[in-house]
């Protein structure tokens, strides 16, 4: 085979192929070219070439799709030689690139249009123009138009390169595009100086350019422009003005896009005032602050007037930024200033301060000059002035005595050692910085010496009191004084008297009442200090006292009559010869009676009233009286020891003599006995009474002419038991009747319990009337014996028990049933457990047969069956099950059953005459209750004969049989409805007897 060597090439043409093959050996006619498309094997060109030629340009193709090419060659002798070879056209490039902006600054998007033919898929190359490095490589499928870069750089340029990929083939195309920029964050612009700001942002490596505009906001001019490249985060613009307010303006660039940012405002510090100076001004305390206008601009001065030593700020003032001065009226004499002047420019502030300056001084006011009561002292005191200090000058007779200088804060002043009695003046300037006031003036005399030993004496008299006192050494010109009543502060009298008088009577004063003298020592226009003293007139004794029981079992009540005058209380003292204790009480002067309480019952008391008037006291006569009784507690009336007793206790209480114990049947109130009983007796026993019966006992004591009654008890006596106590089962009531018979006495009624035997179960309780001699207890378990008590009940007491033990009839078994279960010597018995308790079963058995009782089992309470053997074969039994408790019994209803017969035995048959068979047979044992023969055809099973005969029967005679014929013959044994056979057994009749002959 001659080979051709075809290949193929496109040149770099997405819709042509240039087909190029050698020329075989030896040449060739012609060449047929044929062009299909792979797959498919579409005819797509069929093209004849002629000899020598080694190429062809197959046109119109579709880009990037494979085909198939076959060049076959046409060789001399009409041979041929072929080849074929595939191919795949270069694909066409995306039509209509974009590269946008995405959703954010760090994203492009990227979208085309699809190029004419097919495709392969899509390779995208995105590159960073900058660094140039790739950043995305990414494969597509031949459907995709867009796609999304994200996570880029914002504000850098990139580069898109898109190729069309078809099988080893591509076509490209590119774009360059710039991510949007991202806005610098964080702007911040400050001050540094009076002349320069520095403005800081974040975030700047999103743009490619930062753009910054500083505008002076007070002009609107512009002051400074700057463009950065990306990455600077911070500027310092210098050489502005002072005090002033600045605008800042940043935005960002790449490629075509640009970004507003944020703007930021700030102002220049501003200087501080030169020169500043406090001085006096013309009016009358105020001052003029003064200074230098600074160079720059600035909002106003705030000017702060600051007062004393600790510069406390008294005044603010905004001034206009153009002034240099400023004057404080009305401002406190004598007192410190200094002033602080404050630039203002926007937030930031500037400030300078003064020296100190004084405003002149007033004199101080509230003046006074005082002796306080010492007769060697003044205190000079005034109210505070504003200044340093004060300048102090003391006079006597126009001769300055003593001269002081206090510093400020000090607003009195002590001068000691004076004369008693004398006439001084006092003067008192304010001093502040180089000023000093006129001064203030005052006049004022020292006090007199008191008189000493002043006392105040009653000498024992109801109506006067005695005053005395030691004179004074000198400067007395006589003494004053004033007699009180010291509890109501009620002005008695004045008393005035000589230098020369040293004591003084005073009379027709109350009795009882307290007194207090005072007096002093006069010198000019002035007392001395005042001198006292105090004590009461004798008080008169109380009369009409007496002492009343008030019918309070341990009370009694005290009653007096007030004597003139007063009395400041009343003691009241109350004592018993029989107690060692005695009772003290005092009470107000307007209190006339009062009630003892707590005390012995039934003992004589003794009262003395005493009046109490200051320290002095005078006492009544005595008064007596006894106290009520206390009636008996706990008075208990419980049974004696026999039925026909009363115990009587009781618990005395204090006091008495005797007690009188009174007893009295409940019911009719009449007493029927009367007991005196000592004091220190506590109980009585009462004998003689009737049982069961209801009594009352009242406790009378007794004390002086007092008698008391202690609250009724009652009690009752203990009832006799019942007599005769029987119980007996009420037949088929599952129920027991009580019978007893009436003891003597009384009682209120009967109690009985019926407690189960051997149950853990509450005894159940009834009641019966007193004149009740039986009662019914129903509702009981069937076969249940019981323990039976009774009481008889007198209120809360009961006689002794009588006790009884009584049981119930037991109930029957039911459903009895006597099976048979299919033997002829055994029978079932079965019953339904009944209710209640049982001793035992007893099981009878009774042959109908012979009419007779051939067995009896004793079985357990809780038996339920019973098996009989041993029985005779085809017998009629009967069964009864008897529930038995003591010698109580419950039987249940006869039942009759069979035993299966015995089938017989010995079966012969035998043929006397041609007619008839004779069948016999034997029994085992008793037999059965009758017998049935049946005869069937020997040949043909059909049914003969049926007969039933006695149960005494061991033969029978069939007849009117056919001759010569055979018989199958069978004896069933039966009783009621069981039967037993035996095997069938044949036999021939005999020939006709004539045949026979």
């Amino acid at each position: 085979g001659t080979v051709l060597n075809v290949s193929v090439s496109d040149h770099d043409r997405s819709d042509s192929l240039l087909l190029s093959w050698d020329e075989p050996e030896g040449g060739a006619k012609g060449y047929l070219l044929v062009l299909s498309s792979l797959g498919s094997g579409t005819l797509l060109q069929n093209v004849s070439a002629g000899p020598n030629t080694t190429s062809f340009w197959f046109h119109g193709l579709t880009p990037g799709t494979h085909y198939e090419i076959e060049v076959t060659a046409t060789l001399a002798c009409m041979d041929t030689t072929s080849q074929t070879i595939t191919a795949q056209t270069s694909p066409s490039p995306v039509r209509n690139l974009s590269l946008s902006s995405g959703e954010s600054s760090a994203s492009l998007r990227a979208a085309w249009a699809h190029g004419h033919g097919r495709r392969d898929s899509y390779r995208l190359e995105l590159w960073h123009s900058h660094s140039q490095s790739l950043v995305r490589n990414v494969s597509l499928p031949p459907g995709a138009s867009t796609f999304l870069f994200d996570g880029l750089l914002a504000g850098s340029e990139y580069a898109l390169k898109v190729s069309t990929l078809a099988g080893s083939s591509q076509a490209s195309t590119s774009i360059h595009q710039w991510t949007a920029p991202s806005i610098p964050t964080q702007l911040r612009l400050s001050p540094v100086s009076s002349t320069s700001l520095v403005a800081s942002w974040a975030d700047a490596t999103g743009a490619a350019w930062l753009h910054l505009e500083l505008r002076n906001l007070l002009t609107q001019k512009v002051s400074t422009t700057l463009s950065a490249r990306r990455g600077l985060t911070s500027y310092t613009f210098q050489h502005l003005h002072p005090g002033t307010q600045y605008w800042l303006g940043l935005s960002a660039t790449a490629g075509s896009h640009t970004v507003v940012g944020p703007n930021a405002t700030a102002w220049t510090y501003p200087l501080s005032p030169d020169n500043v100076t406090l001085s006096s001004a013309e009016e009358q305390n105020s001052l003029q602050a003064c200074w230098s206008i600074p160079r720059g601009h600035r909002d106003f001065y705030l000017v702060t007037l600051r007062e004393g030593e600790d510069s406390v700020p008294t005044r603010n003032i905004s001034v206009g930024g153009d002034n240099d001065h400023i004057t404080f009226h009305g401002l406190s004499p004598g007192q410190q200033y200094s002033v602080q002047v404050v630039v203002v420019a926007g937030p930031y502030r500037a400030s300078a301060h003064s020296t100190a300056a004084w405003t002149e001084p007033q004199a101080p006011s509230g003046v006074s000059l005082s002796s306080q009561g010492s007769p060697h002292s003044l205190l000079a005191s005034w109210e505070e002035a504003t200044g340093e200090g004060y300048l102090l000058v003391l006079s006597l007779a126009e001769h300055p005595v003593k001269n002081s200088s206090l510093l400020r804060g000090v607003t009195s002043f002590t001068y000691k050692g004076l004369h008693p009695g004398t006439l001084y003046t006092f003067e008192v300037s304010t001093v502040a910085g180089p000023y000093t006031s006129s001064p203030r003036c005052i006049s004022n005399w020292t006090y007199p010496l008191p008189l000493e030993q002043l006392t105040l004496s009653n000498g024992g008299h109801s109506t006067s009191l005695q005053a005395s006192w030691t004179a004074v050494s000198s400067g007395s010109t006589g003494y004053t004084g004033t007699l009180w009543e010291t509890k109501s502060q009620e002005q008695v009298r004045n008393v005035t008297v000589g230098s020369d008088w040293t004591n003084v009577t005073l009379e027709n004063l109350v009795p009882g009442r307290q007194y207090t003298l005072e007096m002093a020592a006069m010198a000019g226009p002035y007392r001395s200090p005042v001198r006292s003293a105090t004590d009461w007139t004798y008080p008169l004794a109380p009369a009409g006292v007496t002492l009343t029981n008030t019918r309070r079992p341990m009370g009694l009540s005290a009653f007096w009559d007030k004597a003139a005058g007063d009395v400041d209380q009343f003691h009241l003292q109350l004592y018993s010869k029989s107690h060692a204790a005695q009772r003290n009480t005092s009470v107000g002067p307007d209190t006339h009676n009062f009630t003892f309480l707590g005390l012995s019952p039934g003992t004589q008391y003794f009262l003395k009233v005493t009046v109490l008037a200051g320290p002095y006291r005078s006492s009544s006569h005595f008064a007596t009286e006894w106290t009520y009784p206390l009636s008996l507690a706990n008075v208990s009336v419980q049974p004696g020891r026999k039925p026909q007793e009363l115990h009587v206790s009781w618990v005395e209480s204090g006091g008495g003599r005797d007690h009188l114990v009174q007893l009295s049947v409940a019911e009719s109130l009449s007493i029927i006995r009367n007991v005196s009983v000592p004091r220190g007796v506590s109980q009585l026993d009462l004998e003689g009474l009737v049982p069961g019966s209801r009594y009352r006992v009242e406790i009378i004591s007794q004390a002086g002419p007092h008698r008391i009654s202690s609250q009724t008890a009652i009690g009752y006596t203990v009832p006799l038991p019942p007599r005769s106590l029987s119980a007996s089962p009420v037949s088929m009531a599952r129920a027991l009747a009580v019978h007893w018979e009436t003891a003597p006495g009384q009682r209120d009624g009967y109690l009985l319990t019926v407690l189960e035997e051997g149950s853990s179960a509450p005894p159940r309780n009834l009641e019966a009337g007193k004149d009740s001699t039986n009662v019914t207890v129903p509702q009981l378990e069937p076969g249940t014996c019981y323990l039976v008590r009774i009481w008889a009940v007198a209120g809360p007491y009961r006689s002794l028990p009588k006790n009884i033990t009584g049981c119930t009839v037991p109930a029957a078994p039911t459903n009895l049933s006597l099976t048979n279960p299919g033997s002829s010597s055994e029978l079932y018995t079965s019953w339904n457990k009944p209710p209640g308790r049982r001793d035992h079963y007893q099981v009878t058995l009774y042959s109908l047969s012979t009419q007779s009782r051939i067995q009896v089992q004793t079985l357990s309470p809780d038996a339920l069956n019973v098996t009989w053997t041993h029985l005779a074969a085809g017998s009629k039994f009967a069964v009864q099950v008897t529930a038995v408790k003591g010698s109580l019994e419950a039987s249940s209803i006869n039942i009759t059953q069979w035993t299966y017969p015995m089938a017989p035995v010995n079966l012969t048959l035998s043929s006397p005459s041609a007619s008839a068979l004779v069948v016999s047979w034997a029994v085992v044992g008793q037999g059965a209750e009758g017998f049935v023969v049946d005869v069937h055809g020997a040949a043909s099973g059909t049914p003969i004969g049926h007969t039933v005969l006695g149960g005494g029967a061991r033969s029978h005679i069939l007849r009117n049989l056919s001759p010569g014929t055979r018989y199958s013959v069978a004896v069933r044994a039966t009783a009621g409805p069981f039967h037993a056979s035996t095997p069938n057994l044949t036999h021939c009749t005999r020939e006709c007897d004539a045949l026979l002959a």
